[in-house]
């Protein structure tokens, strides 16, 4: 009897030796998604009052783990139902990614300056403003939801891969799912609060000492993490649906054998972002054309 209670721990400790393992493993593969996930929602989350930001902030995540509740199930039963399709998924996710890439990088290089005037006046409509909050979590939560899918998909490509058991791919997967939401919402959380905890500094401190110093460095940092984190967002999401179309497409996975693979992936995901970019473009176009009266 107690051999048999001992043999159970020994398996369970098996179990989780090898979720923490493969745990990794995915998260490693899912952390440029990550990078982006947090860059995205550290720029949605600001910008609103100070009282407002963490009930912004709370709204996002509870829509993010919904995302989770939703996209799990329906990814362990098509890789059940039929496995070709996660690899299709990973591929339109990759070309989605790819084209939100470019497309930041195109809005920095060609985007025009607003006026004095035309801010002042989305100021006035937008600020404090319930719809405006309203239609920013739900942008957020959007977005979640497509990165949500590639984290899913890619945490269980990983596992699928290394040809684990089903129990351990569904804990693993469920594992860095939840456990990406609670990591990325809980640092946009600290980064939204800084500039109130440098305030909060400054104040306590009369605005004098060291104190009072890294208060007015917590402040001034804020807009720059911020524009940092678009930055490296953006290369993450480059590179991210690069590496998925060297390890999905057979093609490009023999192409450019002696290149360095960061570049292969980084060149595979900026052809393919500006190829997404053309096709939407010119698809949009035509769309205007056919609809025009």
């Amino acid at each position: 009897m107690a051999s048999g209670f001992f043999a159970i721990l020994d398996d369970i400790a098996a179990l989780m030796d090898d979720v923490a393992v493969t745990s990794k493993i995915a998260t490693q593969k899912t952390a440029g998604i990550l990078g982006d996930d947090l860059a995205v929602n550290a720029e949605k989350a600001t910008g609103f009052l100070s009282s407002r930001e963490l009930p912004v902030l709370w709204a996002i995540t509870k829509g993010s783990f919904i995302n989770k509740l939703i996209i799990l199930p329906i990814a362990f039963l098509l890789n059940w139902l039929y496995k070709p399709a996660i690899e299709m998924i990973l591929i339109l996710g990759g070309i989605y990614l790819a084209f939100e890439g470019v497309e930041k990088i195109i809005e920095f290089l060609f985007h025009r300056s607003k006026k004095g005037h035309e801010v002042i006046k989305e100021s006035d409509e937008e600020e404090n403003s319930e719809v405006s909050e309203k239609a920013k979590i739900n942008s957020a939560i959007r977005t979640d939801f497509i990165l949500s899918i590639e984290i899913v998909i890619i945490a269980l490509g990983t596992v699928i891969q290394q040809e684990h058991p089903l129990l351990t791919q569904i804990l693993t997967v469920t594992f860095v799912s939840f456990i990406a939401t609670v990591g990325v919402y809980g640092i946009v959380a600290l980064i939204v609060r800084m500039d109130d905890a440098g305030f909060s500094l400054i104040k306590k401190s009369h605005d004098k000492g060291f104190f009072s110093k890294l208060g007015h460095l917590l402040v001034k940092a804020l807009p720059v993490i911020i524009k940092l984190l678009g930055v490296v967002g953006t290369i993450a999401l480059i590179l991210v649906s690069g590496g998925i179309f060297a390890h999905n497409i057979h093609y490009l996975h023999e192409l450019l054998p002696t290149w360095p693979s960061m570049l292969k992936e980084f060149t595979f995901g900026l052809v393919g972002g500006i190829a997404a970019v053309l096709v939407f473009t010119l698809g949009k176009g035509i769309y205007s054309l056919a609809t025009k009266k």
